[in-house]
């Protein structure tokens, strides 16, 4: 089944908060309205506003309430997107040219600033302080995990917790609250949305690993950038930290930095996928996955707990 059939029940709100993002991502400035758009049409599968709604449908579900939590938790993750590529100096995400390749660094720093506040803007709509915290609190992490991969680039020597600690921050921590603050909008109770932000974390933590697995094992075409890309931009991911178990291998790996040669790259794809650190990581995302589906048959029976299981074990076992 594909990925989008499993929540096609969701499609008249899906188109909701599609309307609801490009109106928000609007502005003044010709130029800022133009590269929010740039991104916003470059696509992407809105897992965020889903796991939003689906959580929604735990309580009380309102779309008018809901989709302002939805449409704030998809425009964070445009803008770390965009403050990404300028920190990994990217020229296209999806296959399209980034915003600081279309433009420039300044453009896409102001960019992001610019989604972040809109972001901030929308969720003062949800009347609930606690709501507010939590994506204060989620704003605070995700900055951190920023700087810690500047800090960690090309730091061969960091260690698989720090790994897991930064996975966490840029990646799974979205993914939780996305799953929490849906829940909070329709007025559940604590416990139902503390299980949630649990599934969510788990959910997350497998998608980052399965993501740095397809970065070794993906073609050019599936990934929109060419295969180690993460390595070559000095992002050390949970493959590589286990490929360099082998001494001979991380003599290799260690040498990599931004000029290294495409050649070379290709030869530590190939030592890479042939020591067994793919196979070991597709198991760390099992673990994962499978604590993921444990949380849901404590969650309450119905149509959005189905759909749960279903993308989290897409989300898990995706090729591509």
């Amino acid at each position: 089944m594909k990925f989008k059939m499993m929540y096609s029940f969701l499609n008249s709100d899906i188109k909701n908060i599609e309307q609801t993002l490009e109106e928000t991502v609007h502005a003044e400035s010709p130029l800022l309205h133009q590269a929010s758009l740039h991104l916003l049409k470059a696509g992407g599968k809105r897992i965020r506003p889903v796991f939003v709604l689906l959580a929604g449908k735990f309580g009380t579900y309102d779309i008018n309430i809901i989709k302002n939590v939805a449409v704030s938790l998809e425009l964070i993750h445009m803008a770390s997107l965009v403050h990404d590529d300028v920190i990994d100096d990217a020229e296209l995400r999806r296959g399209k040219p980034t915003i600081k390749a279309k433009w420039d660094n300044r453009i896409a720093m102001y960019t992001g600033d610019y989604l972040f506040a809109r972001s901030l803007e929308l969720i003062t709509k949800i009347e609930k302080p606690f709501a507010h915290q939590i994506l204060a609190d989620t704003l605070v992490e995700l900055c951190i995990g920023e700087i810690e991969q500047i800090k960690d680039k090309y730091n061969f020597e960091q260690n698989i917790r720090n790994y897991f600690r930064r996975i966490k921050r840029k990646t799974a921590i979205l993914i939780a609250v996305s799953c929490q603050l849906g829940a909070i909008a329709a007025d559940v109770d604590d416990e139902i949305h503390q299980k949630l932000y649990r599934f969510g974390y788990y959910v997350g933590m497998s998608y980052q690993i399965i993501d740095d697995v397809l970065d070794f094992t993906g073609t050019e075409k599936e990934l929109g950038k060419p295969a180690g890309d993460d390595l070559h931009q000095g992002n050390i991911t949970l493959p590589v930290l286990f490929a360099m178990e082998d001494a001979e291998i991380r003599k290799e790996i260690v040498k990599v930095r931004e000029n290294t040669e495409r050649a070379e790259i290709e030869k530590i794809i190939s030592l890479i996928k042939g020591s067994g650190a793919i196979e070991k990581s597709l198991t760390v995302s099992d673990n994962y996955l499978n604590k993921a589906l444990k949380i849901l048959n404590d969650l309450p029976q119905n149509r959005a707990k189905k759909t749960l299981n279903d993308i989290a074990k897409v989300i898990g076992k995706r090729s591509f």
